[in-house]
């Protein structure tokens, strides 16, 4: 639309530059009048004939240029026309594209009411849902909210009316987007439906528990994906907003300037009008005056010249009149462009306003946006507390329908805004505006200036508020530091409620931690569930073996009953036999008995004589006798009823035979299928136990894990019991550190599950590729299979068919030798007739002569003479030529036979070199094998990674979701299909269905590897929930620069770090335990216990409160982690202003414990009244030091602040570097944004072109087809030539290779017809692909019939060509017999005419023996020359026939060459498209259509192979053919010798006959000569012929060369596809090997990142228990403080004690070191010792006086060795003396005293410090000393030793090293408070700090000192 409305603005530039051109050229033309009628007045002619000639030339100058103007009217006219035609043409194409935009319009709006009809009923069903699950987990039905149906009411985006025809492709590209959103939101919505029937389902099985938790983490996804989605469409909105406003900018930019070009047009079209308005106002004015002096001048002659002159003037006045009123509508058009600017102006105030409001909903969306963050977080810490869940469920609910309805609201809006701004913008464009450009570009500057003065005022802003804050917590130190010594108290008090807080924080993260511990028990617990649930399928499974079990032996007693049954039967038959034999017997018994009894019948009748009583006995016998027979008659019965039993009995035991058969059959299935199904059952169960084993190789190792943990735990707590003398600032830097380093532990959690996803993904597509490269491969043996196959078969018929040519030839050259043979019997026998005839001519001219007379010589015999004279010079010369002609047909019969052993080694080459093909193929077989087998292991290996790696994350918490029995049984039930379908099918079935059961099982992989990831990925996800928990939405928002700062801190440096920092661990610990020996040797010796452990426990304190802070700023710092780099520098320097403040609260601590301690020791010293000056220097002296202390620790605490702030300059700077990264990384993410982009156009770009080349591959196909068909043309027409050339070849045999060849193709389309129907159908039906796999076996099955009956059918016709052919031969035999026997007749005819002819001979020989020589001269030369002028015509008719053959061969061959170099095109472009086409199968191998695509692209790759070998075939039969030519060329040789024997025999015939006329040849010598001349000219003629002939068959050698040429080309080609097949072969293995390598690299850095975060999370362990261990310490500790605080109370009471029972008494052990220190003082200062002593013991001073009157010298060694001799006494401290300074004997105590404090004015070095963990238990070493008084041994050992080490000290003028403490370690006793403070104080150093470095590092300096 734009393109063409800009092609419609240029032309009407044009349009309007020609007018504009055309009005330039006319106001030339007129200015140019003008002139010349100027010139005309200054003109004065003199005569009126050259006036007239002036005026007629002037009048048709003026009329040329009239002519001129009207032409140029017409033109101006003409395109004023074209303009309103273009004008309306456009309009037209405008109203049809408006037309068509507004249906299409109309067509989305339906589309979108449609969907959201669809959304808001797939909301109903969610609600539905929402409903029902809630319903099932409450039990009582929840309503749902009403207002989810109002929320989703369709906004109406435009009227069905439109306000103009002003439509822009805007509206269109919203529609589309509106589309694709609803369309989106629709399927998220359905999805969601799905899930929450899920949930619903799943509610029903499971507790509420469970699905309450999960439904609860399904909001929470839920309700971050509805914020993200919230910021895409915001973003998305603000871009389209951004979009709108450039494309209206470049709109606005494009009218303003063409508005200014036409401006600026307009003026110059003015500014030329004005001027000729003037030229011609002068014009007028010169015109009248020239007409007044003319008409004045010549009144004669103005009549002609005043009409034109008139004529002109209208002409002008009408110009005028129409450039004024032109100037008139340009001003009309200017006003207009005007109004038209004003209104511009308007609109953009509109806009500006509308943008404004825009922004107000904007903002008013984030505000909204961030109530609904806050009520999430309520939500979430409703969910935690598990209180109100349903009404939870509910609230979320309704904020979800909140946010989509705001959603709605700002689409709408959104919406609305741009539609406003699109109409704008399009009535902008109908009106064009002026100045809104210059006006925008001032805005624009106007806004860039407001916007880097905003950025100025921020960044001031920023610094002054930095500054103010530094300034502030400067002031607020100072303040803070002034206020303390007030506020100790409170703050101690709120210290003791912090600690309480932390209490309760610590114990409810035990609670916590064990919730987490329940939670892991918990899952343990669904593992046993599910090693249950296995163990239960396991039981199923042996249940079901078992129901197997009893079937078998239910048939293996069904069995038994029927042996049993037989058994019985055969016993009855047994028995039954046994009944018989005994009836036998006894029915041979009766037989005798019966006998006997006649017998005796007999001598009873014979006693009946005798006796006749006997009758009644008779009687009796005879009814006897009755009897037996009646039993025999039945027992006869019983015996055919027993026959009959036994033959029922037999057939029943065959049936019942049968039926065992039938059943052992059975039996042996049922036994093979149970077998299959044990089998299937034992890899079941070997499954299963595998995962037992594995599941409790983990437990094994978790608990391992556990011990091992525990262990380190204990080494932890060890190591904190050390560690315990550690800094406060140096832990919580420690613990800030460790936090920091879990949270980049868990960042690389999540970072290590990402690469693990992608590694996942990563490991399916390969496993994918590996597939279809196996299927690949296989297609590829098969086919080189199928290859070699036919290649047999093609050898095998090369083999017959070349036989069967040998056959054919010899039969054809035995034909042609008995033909040539008959025809040149013919020949001689017509030759013999005629000379016969001649002779006999000649014998009755001779008797004629001879009668008449000897002596005259008639005419006609001279005449015979000298032709027989000239017939025999002729045939000389005919034999020479002959003769010549022989020696050159030997000569290129040599050459033909060269070539034929040419051509058969070059046939020998092809087959070695078709050998070494094969065996080329056969070693690519070897290899791919190799390859397969290799990637089989490859594979193989990559699983067991990947099962490790699972193993890894199972380890980690994670639950295993095995729905491996259902997939087993899933490959059981498949499995067994297939073994049911192997017996079915034939062995080509069988492993067709291998093969889609190999495909299936891989397809079956793949889905267990996509659950198992996807199971993997849920476990992920819920590890990072119940782990990171809070701290998911930070890790979100931070991602980016966690990934930059990971690029820059990798695992090496860490592991480097870690062993740097164990290093530096172990040297501390050494430090400290040597540091600890010197402490624990110090604090044996020194009883200063009760203030150190005042002292410590104010530490510990200090450090409880620096813990709580720690841990809440901590919480702070993860909560703030969202805010930028000044944010944290910020709360950097807040946490270092809080630790100096709580510096400064030690600091006010430890003076006010020294203010206590001062108390303390006045109390103690209110005891001794008189003494309390020397207790009072003690306390000035202690004061002074720890003044001097805290002097040094402000010092200290200054430099320390410095550092601070040279750190937080470096946190800004890094902060600053930080930016930077940051707006790199978002440039580089756009980069590969824009490349994903061109990666996605590309991939539609490959898409479209796979597309294209399916249609050119079908197209191939189609021509392919074509091509086949002129091939058999080519073979038709080529077999028709063959007929025609070779007269003996029968018929039958070209019919029936001409009806094979089209049978093939025919065969071939046919088989492409139903491989594309089976294509269209498996496109079609992807579902019912086992049935269509079937059908394509089917097919193929049919189609291998099909063949096999054309190969049948071939067979049959060569069979009856074969007969056929072996009928014409009998035919020819026949033939040839009846030949050989009518030649042999000739040959007798021939025999008796040669006796008669040599009868004759004999007579004519004794007459003509002189002209003998003659006449066969010429008799031959005759014969010679008519014989070779038929040789020469046949030969050029041969040479013709020869010419046509090799010329059809030849364009047959060019034919062939063009058809073969297409093919090698086709086959190249083939391969080429085979090629890319494998390369998208790689890219698109998750589709099976695309498999069977290529599979398809592999068969037609076959088929072109087939047809390559065919035309490779066809060759050979042509270089066959050239054979069978050089053959013909051969026997033509022999014909042609033949001949010439013939005519040799036929020279030696006739010489009889020349004899005759040998004396009449003499005479025509002359005449003969002259002939002879002649023939020599012929001679040369059939030279040159000869030589022409020779050329051509040079010509015929070279083109056999150049076809020996081709065929080596031929095979330089195939060598070179074979070596590029293998590189391209090498180069996809050396890529899968890559592709392995990356992936073991990936693996092991995996595995890396696994144990990094296994490590974290150890470590995270770790301070959990630290914390636990420090917690008990802590409490332990404060028991301690209450243990020590009752001793301290104790020991004051008993110190109380000891001072009311010792006040009034003096010391043994005093009196005698004053004594002592008085020997020792120099006797200048004695008196002041015995004044002392004296005040002790209660002496007055008068008294004194008079004694120190009386002795002078006895006191002052006494007291000084009072003063500082003795190290027993409690309350004097002994310091050490100064080495540089000499021992000042001869000094006042006062000058003593001052040096003392000058001494400890300056300052000393820190002491050592002193840990917590040191400190040495009550009553351990001083109990004695502090508890009661010291014993007199003590006292005296003490004394003696002090004496012994300082003999001439004084105890004022002590120095002060470094190493040493402030009081002598020496010193036995001395009282507690009064001992060093400053072991207990921190020592800070001044640090270099350098720009450069990091702040972190700065800390963990500091952190370290």
């Amino acid at each position: 639309m734009a393109s063409w409305l800009g092609g419609l603005g240029s032309g009407l530039g044009q349009s309007l530059g020609q007018v504009g051109d055309s009005l330039s050229s006319l106001t030339g033309q007129i200015s140019s009048f003008t002139k010349d009628i100027l010139l005309e007045g200054a003109e004065e002619v003199g005569d009126a004939a050259t006036e007239l000639h002036v005026s007629n030339s002037r009048l048709r100058e003026i009329e040329s240029i009239n002519a001129a103007q009207k032409f140029e009217n017409e033109r101006l006219k003409k395109v004023c026309s074209d303009l309103e035609e273009k004008h309306e043409a456009a309009e037209l194409q405008i109203k049809q594209l408006s037309i068509e935009y507004r249906n299409q319009l109309q067509q989305k709006e339906v589309e979108i009411s449609h969907l959201k009809a669809r959304q808001n009923a797939l909301q109903e069903q969610l609600q539905k849902v929402q409903t029902a699950a809630q319903s099932a987990q409450m039990g009582a039905a929840v309503v749902p909210p009403a207002a989810t149906s109002a929320s989703y009411v369709p906004v109406v985006r435009r009227s069905s009316g439109f306000e103009g025809d002003d439509m822009d492709f805007g509206d269109v590209i919203w529609s589309q987007q509106e589309i694709n959103r609803l369309s989106n939101e629709v399927s998220r919505l359905e999805s969601e439906v799905d899930h929450w029937k899920q949930i619903a389902l799943s509610s029903k099985v499971q507790g509420t528990n469970d699905a309450e938790q999960s439904e609860i983490c399904k909001l929470q996804n839920i309700v971050k994906e509805l914020k993200q989605n919230l910021s895409q469409e915001i973003d998305e909105h603000q871009h389209e907003l951004s979009v709108l406003q450039d494309a209206h900018r470049q709109k606005l930019a494009e009218i303003s300037r063409r508005h200014r070009e036409e401006l600026s047009e307009y003026e110059e079209r003015i500014e030329e009008l004005e001027n000729q308005l003037q030229q011609d106002g002068v014009s007028t004015d010169a015109m009248e005056d020239s007409k007044i002096s003319e008409q004045k001048k010549k009144p004669w002659n103005a009549e002609g010249g005043r009409e034109g002159e008139l004529q002109v003037v209208k002409d002008l006045e009408d110009e005028i009149r129409k450039l004024n009123h032109k100037l008139s509508s340009a001003k009309e058009e200017n006003s207009i462009l005007m109004k038209e600017q004003e209104l511009a102006k308007m609109e953009k105030i509109q806009i500006m306003q509308e943008y404004e409001s825009l922004k107000s909903d904007f903002r008013m969306l984030q505000s909204s946006v961030a109530e609904q963050d806050d009520l999430l977080k309520v939500q979430e810490k409703k969910l935690q507390s598990k209180t109100a869940l349903p009404e939870d469920v509910i609230r979320l609910q309704q904020a979800l329908l909140e946010a989509e309805n705001e959603i709605a609201r700002l689409s709408s809006l959104n919406q609305e805004g741009l539609e406003k701004e699109l109409t704008v913008g399009q009535s902008k464009n109908e009106s064009i505006p002026t100045c809104t450009v210059d006006q925008n570009l001032e805005l624009n500057q106007l806004r860039e200036e407001l916007e880097r003065k905003e950025h100025e005022l921020n960044e001031s802003i920023a610094e002054r508020e930095t500054l103010i804050s530094e300034l502030e917590e400067l002031d607020k130190q100072n303040q803070e530091a002034t206020q303390h010594m007030i506020t100790l108290k409170e703050q101690l008090s709120k210290q003791h409620t912090e600690t309480d807080s932390i209490i309760k924080q610590l114990k409810f993260d035990i609670d916590f931690e064990r919730k987490k511990v329940s939670e892991l028990e918990t899952e343990k617990m669904e593992t046993f569930k599910e090693l249950d649930n296995q163990k239960e399928k396991l039981s199923q499974c042996s249940y079901a073996l078992n129901d197997l079990h009893i079937s078998k032996q239910q048939l293996q007693d069904s069995i038994k009953d029927l042996q049993e049954q037989l058994r019985k039967s055969q016993d009855c038959n047994l028995h039954n036999k046994k009944e018989i034999g005994e009836l036998q017997e006894k029915l041979k018994e009766r037989e005798e008995e019966l006998s006997a009894s006649l017998s005796k019948l007999m001598e009873n009748k014979n006693q009946e004589s005798k006796y006749p009583c006997q009758d009644v006995i008779i009687t009796e016998k005879e009814a006897e006798i009755a009897k037996l027979q009646n039993d025999i008659l039945e027992n006869k019965q019983l015996n055919e009823d027993l026959e009959k039993s036994l033959s029922d009995l037999r057939t029943e035991n065959g049936k019942l035979t049968a039926a065992i058969e039938e059943l052992k059959q059975e039996l042996n299935d049922a036994i093979s299928e149970k077998e299959k199904v044990y089998l299937e059952k034992d890899t079941v169960v070997e499954a299963l136990k595998m995962e037992k084993r594995q599941l409790e190789s983990e437990l094994n190792q978790t608990e391992k894990r556990l011990l091992e943990q525990a262990q380190k735990y204990k080494q932890t707590v060890e190591e904190l019991s050390n560690a315990r003398s550690m800094d406060t600032t140096a832990l919580q830097l420690e613990h800030e550190r460790l936090v920091k380093l879990n949270q980049e532990k868990d960042f690389k959690i999540g970072e290590l599950q990402r690469t693990i996803e992608q590694m996942e993904t990563d490991y399916q597509e390969t496993k994918e590729m590996l597939t279809t490269s196996l299927g690949g491969q296989q297609q590829l043996t098969e086919l080189i299979k199928e290859k070699e196959a036919s290649l047999e078969k093609f050898k095998s018929q090369a083999l017959q068919v070349k036989q069967e040519l040998e056959e054919h030839m010899k039969i054809s050259k035995k034909q042609d030798a008995l033909k040539q043979n008959l025809e040149e019997k013919d020949r001689s026998l017509a030759v013999m007739k005629e000379e016969n005839n001649h002779l006999k001519e000649e014998i009755e001219r001779l008797k004629d002569q001879q009668s008449r007379s000897a002596h005259v010589v008639e005419p006609k015999t001279l005449d015979i003479i000298i032709e027989l004279e000239s017939e025999v010079t002729q045939l000389k010369v005919i034999k020479n030529n002959l003769e010549e002609e022989i020696e050159v047909y030997k000569k290129t019969i040599e050459d033909q036979n060269q070539t034929t052993v040419q051509l058969q080694r070059s046939l020998q080459e092809q087959r070695k070199e078709i050998d070494e093909s094969k065996f080329q193929c056969e070693q690519m077989n070897v290899t791919h094998e190799r390859l397969s087998l290799e990637k089989d292991e490859e594979i193989k290996n990559l699983q067991k990674t990947i099962e490790q790696i699972k193993t890894q994350l199972h380890k980690e918490r994670q639950i295993i979701q095995t729905d491996s029995p259902d997939l087993f049984q899933e490959t059981k039930v498949q499995t067994l299909n297939g073994e049911n379908g192997n017996e079915k099918h034939d062995l080509s079935k069988a492993e067709i269905e291998r093969l889609v059961k190999g495909i299936k099982e891989r397809e079956m992989e793949i889905k267990l590897l996509n659950e198992k990831n996807v199971s993997l990925s849920q476990q992920i996800d819920q590890l990072s929930k119940d782990e990171v928990g809070k701290l998911t939405r930070i890790i979100q928002e931070k991602d980016l620069e966690i990934q930059a700062l990971n690029a820059r801190v990798s695992s090496a440096s860490y592991r480097q770090d870690v062993l740097c920092l164990q290093q530096q661990l172990q040297a501390y610990v050494i430090e400290r335990e040597q540091v600890l020996a010197v402490l624990s040797e110090k604090t044996r010796e020194n009883s200063q216990l009760k203030t150190d452990y005042r002292n410590i426990m104010d530490m510990v304190a200090a450090k409880e409160a620096a813990l709580v802070r720690l841990q809440e700023e901590n919480q702070k710092l993860s909560n703030r982690a969202e805010n930028s780099s000044q944010d944290m520098s910020r709360e950097t320097i807040q946490n270092l202003s809080r630790i100096i403040r709580e510096k400064d609260i030690e600091i006010d601590a430890l003076s006010q414990k020294c203010q206590t301690l001062l108390t303390v020791l006045q109390t103690s010293s209110t005891g001794t009244d008189n003494g309390s000056g020397g207790v009072n220097s003690n306390q000035f002296e202690e004061l002074l030091q720890e003044r001097d202390k805290l002097k040094q620790q402000v010092k200290k605490m200054e430099e320390w602040k410095q550092q601070v702030i040279t750190t937080v300059q470096n946190m800004q700077h890094e902060s600053a570097h930080l930016q930077e990264e940051l707006h790199k990384l978002q440039a580089q993410i756009s980069v590969e944004s824009d490349s994903n982009s061109k990666l996605q156009v590309d991939y539609n770009g490959l898409i479209q072109s796979y597309e294209q080349n399916e249609i050119k591959l079908k197209s191939f196909s189609q021509e392919l087809a074509q091509v086949q068909h002129s091939i058999g043309q080519l073979h038709n027409t080529k077999d028709l030539l063959l007929s025609k050339l070779d007269l003996v070849t029968p018929s039958v045999a070209m019919a029936s290779t001409a009806s094979q060849l089209p049978g093939i193709q025919y065969s071939a389309p046919e088989v492409l017809s139903d491989e594309s129907k089976l294509v269209q159908k498996e496109v079609e039906q992807l579902k019912k692909k086992l049935q269509e796999k079937d059908l394509t076996i089917r097919t193929l099955q049919e189609n291998n019939q099909r063949l096999s009956d054309s190969v049948a059918t071939a067979s049959e016709i060569e069979r009856k060509s074969q007969e056929g052919t072996e009928s014409e031969l009998r035919q020819i035999k026949e033939k040839h017999d009846v030949l050989q026997k009518s030649l042999r007749e000739k040959d007798i005819l021939i025999k008796s005419k040669s006796d008669q002819l040599l009868s004759v001979s004999e007579n004519l020989s004794n007459k003509e023996n002189e002209n003998e020589v003659l006449k066969q001269a010429v008799t031959n030369l005759k014969e010679r020359n008519l014989i070779l002028e038929m040789d020469i015509r046949k030969l050029k008719e041969e040479n013709e026939e020869i010419v046509a053959k090799c010329r059809e061969k030849e364009t047959e061959f060019r034919a062939l060459q063009e058809t073969n170099m297409q093919f090698s095109m086709m086959l190249k472009e083939k391969e080429f498209e085979s090629h890319s086409m494998k390369e998208k199968a790689l890219a698109f191998e998750k589709l099976l259509k695309e498999k069977e695509q290529v599979q398809h692209l592999r068969e037609k790759e076959q088929r072109l192979n087939q047809e390559l070998e065919r035309l490779r075939n066809h060759l050979l039969e042509m270089e066959d053919s050239y054979t069978r030519e050089a053959l013909a060329a051969e026997d033509r040789e022999v014909k042609l010798r033949k001949k010439v024997l013939v005519l040799e025999e036929k020279l030696l015939s006739s010489s009889t006959a020349v004899e005759n006329a040998s004396h009449q040849a003499s005479l025509q010598v002359e005449s003969l000569q002259e002939q002879l001349n002649l023939v020599s000219k012929q001679r040369d003629e059939t030279v040159l012929q000869l030589t022409i002939s020779q050329d051509q068959v040079k010509q015929y050698a070279l083109s056999l060369a150049n076809l020996q040429m081709v065929l080596e080309q031929m095979q330089q080609e195939e060598k070179a596809m074979y070596s590029a097949e293998l590189e391209k072969h090498q180069k996809q293995t050396a890529e899968w090997k890559k592709k392995a390598e990356n992936l073991e690299e990936k693996v092991v850095s995996l595995q890396e990142r696994l144990e990094e975060a296994n490590a974290a999370l150890d470590a995270a362990s770790r301070l959990t228990e630290q914390l636990d261990i420090k917690e008990e310490q802590i409490e332990e500790l404060k028991k301690e403080g209450e243990l020590r605080r009752e001793m301290l109370e104790d020991v004051q009471n008993k110190l109380m004690n000891l001072m009311n029972s010792t006040e009034g008494k003096v010391d043994k052990l005093l009196m005698r070191n004053l004594f002592v220190g008085h020997f020792h003082t120099p006797k200048n200062k004695r008196p002041e010792v015995l004044r002392l002593m004296g005040s002790i013991l209660g002496i007055k001073k008068e008294e004194l006086d008079q004694l120190l009157s009386e002795e002078q010298r006895g006191v002052t060694r006494w007291v000084t060795g009072w003063l500082g001799g003795g190290a027993g006494s409690k309350s004097v401290p002994n310091t050490p003396l100064r080495p540089t300074h000499q021992n000042i004997f001869n000094s006042s105590f006062s000058e003593l005293f001052v040096k003392f404090l000058e001494t400890e004015s300056c300052p000393s070095l820190p002491p050592p410090k002193l840990s917590v963990h040191d400190m040495k238990p009550l009553g351990a070493a001083g109990t004695g000393q502090t508890t009661s008084t010291p014993s007199n041994s003590q006292m005296q050992d003490s004394a003696v030793s002090g004496v012994s080490r300082r003999p001439d000290t004084n105890s004022f003028l002590a120095p002060r090293s470094a190493a040493v403490p402030l009081i002598t370690p020496a010193s036995g006793s001395g009282h507690l408070l009064m001992k060093p403070i400053s072991d207990a104080l921190p020592t800070f150093t001044p640090l270099p700090v350098s720009p450069d470095a990091s702040a972190g590092a700065v800390l963990k300096d500091l952190l370290k000192q």
